[in-house]
């Protein structure tokens, strides 16, 4: 947790012109100070987005801050402890409020909501668990959050009817909104957005049935271009898709596999089944073969 807050201070300061944080440098450094630190019994060390507002407010700029820092605090501990001690908390919060209040951009909010809204979800959720749990507990939320939104996008990929645009090669969903794109007769064309692995295998089968049975074609030619790759459960899958369509006279084509994916199907059944005839470079060479048939 210590580490997650470091690493979202570090990008959240980080300016124009400086070199990005590097996650796994940041988590080195952190692991060797607490490793160093605690052969000396000193507390945990870690970043803090509070403590990085006042220094960046304070006009830090290079790692000499940090000995600055290092030694003022060495000194009010030896000598201005008791003075600071009667301190109200509640003055020692207003500072650090006045020093952040800079890191809440409700503009920020606004873009990420016009662009994507579940990422904008997140955001509220992170924002809230900030503000209820603390920077630690409230950015644990939004990773937990954040990869729970993650598994549920991959565990549903999409499936995309395709047109091609009159007097192009460019192929794209079918939509009211083009609606004089070209579709052939007897061929359908699918396209496959997302990696294809086990969680989302029977989702996507479920995506590809009702498209095939309302065109009820002779070809389905699947572009597997949105595809980075292709587990050998969903390969099984596909392997006995192709035989139960092909029994019903229906021709299986693959379209645009990668050159891992194109190899794993050529070393199984289904790349004997297929042959040349059935594995396509592109769709527009896919297409062009269905008409020459």
């Amino acid at each position: 947790m210590s580490f997650t807050e470091t690493i979202a201070a570090g990008r959240a300061f980080a300016q124009s012109g400086e070199p990005a944080p590097r996650p796994n440098r940041e988590l080195l450094a952190t692991g060797l100070a607490n490793a160093g630190g605690a052969l000396l019994g000193a507390m945990a060390a870690g970043g803090g987005t509070s403590q990085t507002a006042v220094n960046r407010l304070a006009g830090a700029r290079t790692q000499a801050a940090e000995i600055v820092t290092a030694a003022c605090s060495l000194v009010t501990m030896l000598f201005f402890a008791p003075v600071i001690a009667l301190m109200p908390q509640a003055t020692l919060a207003a500072v650090v409020i006045v020093y952040s209040i800079g890191l809440i951009r409700p503009a920020e909010f606004l873009a990420i909501r016009r662009i994507r809204r579940m990422e904008f979800r997140w955001a509220v959720i992170a924002f809230a668990g900030v503000m209820l749990l603390g920077t630690l507990k409230g950015i644990l939320v939004a990773i937990v959050v954040s990869l729970v939104g993650l598994v549920y996008t991959a565990g549903t990929p999409e499936v995309h009817v395709l047109g091609r645009k009159r007097g192009t090669n460019v192929f794209r969903p079918v939509s009211a909104e083009h609606s004089d794109d070209e579709t052939f007769p007897g061929l359908l064309m699918l396209r496959l957005q997302g990696t294809v692995f086990f969680a989302n295998v029977g989702t996507l089968a479920d995506k590809l049935r009702p498209p095939i049975e309302r065109a009820n074609p002779k070809v389905v030619a699947i572009d597997f271009s949105g595809v980075p790759d292709l587990e050998y459960t969903a390969l099984k899958l596909l392997i006995e898709a192709e035989a139960r369509e092909r029994e019903r006279g229906v021709s299986i084509w693959l379209v645009a596999l990668t050159p891992k994916m194109l190899e794993m199907v050529q070393r199984s059944p289904l790349g004997a089944t297929l042959g040349r005839e059935g594995l396509h470079f592109n769709m527009e060479t896919a297409v062009a073969h269905y008409l020459e048939r």
